[in-house]
Order: structure tokens, then sequence, then C-alpha cells
């Protein structure tokens, strides 16, 4: 393990999160200007083994394969590609049924294309088959007039987004990303993970059921009524919250997002298999510039919509395909952005400051976006500079 001293306040705070059992194996990861200044791991890789979390151990992340998705198609769109601006249908003509023809790739993007759900349940045998279950979703109408609001598309954001990309490449995300970021940085980081890797990723518990609202922390500063709405959202099975997340269903294999068809399927919106520092790597690359232009990023972090969430309630906020600092992604710099996971994993990049920032775990939990234990981390980084 690796910590400058002038980070010791992040170590203090990791360790004694492992000591005190709120966490059962994690990793975290800084780049400062570029520098390898943290990179802890620890604990419990398994605890049905007792394996331990060792430095290459790679876990699970979620949502936090959104922000990588979103670059792929932005590194298109930077060859010409593929028009952020433009309509879905030009590339995926079959998208423009049901008056979807209007709908465009930055509507894909920022969750305003009223797709949340994947209407009719996807059957296990589907799960690594993307393009049937994109075909599932141009089949659909929207929810709501598409650009008119957004609603986190927890799912079908990867489907929507990886079908535009497979129409422009012939490729699926998980390749793009094999050859063109992972591979070429050296990240420990795969869209779709190999059996090697498999066999070395952490096995997350899942945490408990939640019983008061969807996400750990930033809800508490929510008003009442939004906290009951989400309550009874995070309560109701055929609610849009649970329904967004829900299909298609990880659970109906056992262990869920343990299971090897999971990790191999390479879901473009939660699939990412990575380490603390392969993630924490992909935003060092990409702040650098070296994934994207600089002007690129500038604007793909503008806020694109701001404010609540139909799917989600509390307030979220998003440029092209990156969270911006809300409610439900509470940083304390404006100029931070990135994508947490359910469960608790955090990727960020904040320009401003050079800091690039990786957390995953295996102790899952009750949260869509982040959880207190990541979020200690981060401000300890930020206290520390």
């Amino acid at each position: 393990m690796h910590c400058d001293p002038r980070f010791s306040r992040v170590r203090e705070v990791f360790e004694r999160q492992l000591a005190e059992g709120a966490e059962l194996g994690a990793a975290f990861a800084v780049h400062l200007d570029g520098e390898l200044v943290v990179d802890l791991w620890g604990g419990v890789a398994d605890r049905h083994t007792g394996r331990p979390w060792e430095h290459d151990t790679p876990a699970f992340a979620y949502s936090c394969t959104k922000a990588i998705t979103a670059t792929v198609l932005l590194q298109l769109a930077e060859r010409g590609l593929v028009d952020v601006r433009g309509a879905v249908a030009d590339v995926w003509p079959e998208f423009a049924a049901r008056g979807k023809g209007a709908i465009t790739v930055e509507h894909l993007l920022t969750h305003q294309s009223g797709l949340p759900v994947v209407e009719e349940p996807v059957p296990v045998e589907e799960f690594g088959d993307l393009a049937a279950i994109a075909a599932r979703l141009a089949g659909q109408a929207p929810l709501w007039e598409p650009g008119s609001a957004h609603g986190y598309h927890a799912l079908s954001y990867g489907f929507l987004v990886g079908e535009v990309i497979r129409r422009v490449t012939g490729k699926s995300v998980g390749e793009l990303v094999s050859a063109e970021i992972a591979g070429p940085l050296g990240l420990e980081l795969w869209v779709g993970a190999p059996d090697p890797v498999i066999a070395r990723t952490a096995r997350l518990k899942a945490g408990e059921r939640p019983q008061t609202a969807a996400t750990e922390g930033p809800a508490e500063t929510a008003v009442p009524t939004v906290i009951a709405e989400m309550a009874e959202a995070a309560l109701d099975p055929h609610s849009l919250m649970n329904r967004a997340l829900g299909n298609p269903g990880m659970h109906q294999l056992k262990g869920g997002a343990n299971h090897p068809v999971i990790l191999r399927a390479g879901w473009p919106a939660a699939g990412v298999v990575t380490t603390a520092r392969g993630l924490a790597g992909f935003y060092r690359s990409l702040i650098a510039g070296d994934l994207l232009r600089p002007e690129t990023l500038r604007d793909a972090v503008r806020p694109r919509v701001d404010g609540p969430d139909r799917v989600l309630f509390l307030d979220t906020s998003f440029g092209l395909g990156y969270m911006r600092p809300s409610m439900t992604f509470p940083m304390p710099s404006e100029t931070a952005f990135g994508h947490s996971g359910l469960g608790g994993s955090l990727g960020i990049g904040d320009p401003e400051r050079g800091l690039a920032i990786g957390y995953v775990m295996n102790k899952m939990a009750n949260a869509v976006s982040g959880n207190l234990r990541g979020l200690r981390l981060v401000q300890a980084v930020y206290d520390s500079l």
C-alpha cells in the first residue's frame, strides 16, 4: 500500500472504517496532478472463504460504468462518427418507432429520453445479448416528452448509448474500452470481465432493503415530502424507480451481480469490473487530455439537466453522461464530476484541483448513489490539499 504523508488523514479514515466493520473489503486510490498519491486496500474480498483483498482485487462497480461509456461515445463524436446533437434514428433507424424520431443522442446521455424502463421482462438467456435488449427499447414509446424532464435511466442508459456505439462501429462498449482505453493505458478496468479476472473479483455482500429512502447520506438534506415519496417508491415493486433498477433483473441469478453471467455481460450502464487504481487511472487520463480533447471534456461536464429526478425523486445533475454535484452526488468541489455506483462505488475527476479518485468496495450500502464511507474518504482527500 502507498499513501503520501500529505494524505495521512485519508489513510486514517480508511483504516478506521475497516477496523470498525463499516467495510468488509475496500480499495481507494487518488492521483494528484498525475501522481499516484494514495493506493490503499484491505479487508476481505470474499466473506465466505476469507479470501483477502489484494492489490489487484477488482470489484463490480455498477453505474461507475456510465461515465466510461459516455467517454467512448464522445471519442467517436470527436472522430465525426456520431453527432451528439443529432437524432438517434440517424444511426439507428428502428429507434424512430412510436414517436421517438426526434430523440437525440444528447437526450440519451442526459437521461431525458423518457425510456428509463425496459417494459418487457428480459429473460436471463438475453442478458448477454445487448442488441436484443436495445431492440426492446426501440419498440417502446417514451414515458414523458423527450427533453422536457430527466429521470435516471439506471440500466436502459447503457443499452441505448451502447447500441448507438455499436451501430457506428460494429463493436461493443467493452471491446472499445479494452482496445482504446484500458489496454493502451494499462488500466485494471473491464466492461465485461474475462474469466481469470472474474476468479479474483471481490464478492459483493448485499445491503439491507432500504426502509426510508434509496440513498444513504444525501437524502438527509432532502425535504420530508421528497423522502416520503422516495420511501414509498423504494417499497413499491411497481414504482418507476424499482422498474428502472430491476429489469434486466440481476436478482434472477444466484448471487446477483456476483454471478459470472453478469460480470461477463458488460452492460454499458452497470458492467464495469475494476480496481480503485484502475478507476482513478481512468479519471487521471481523462482530465489529462489523454482520452478526450480538453475542450470536449469541458463541454461534456457542463450541466445539461439539474433538478428533481423523475425516477430518483431527489435532485440530480448531469452533463453528457457525467454526474455533476447534486444531492445524489455530493462533492466538496463544484468542479468535480464523475459517477457513483449502486451501493457506494465512486469515480471522480476534478480538473481544477488535478484530482482523480477511485473507490470500490464489496459491502453494499443502501444507496442508489454513493455512501457515507466513500464520501468520508473523498472529504479527507480535499481536506488534505
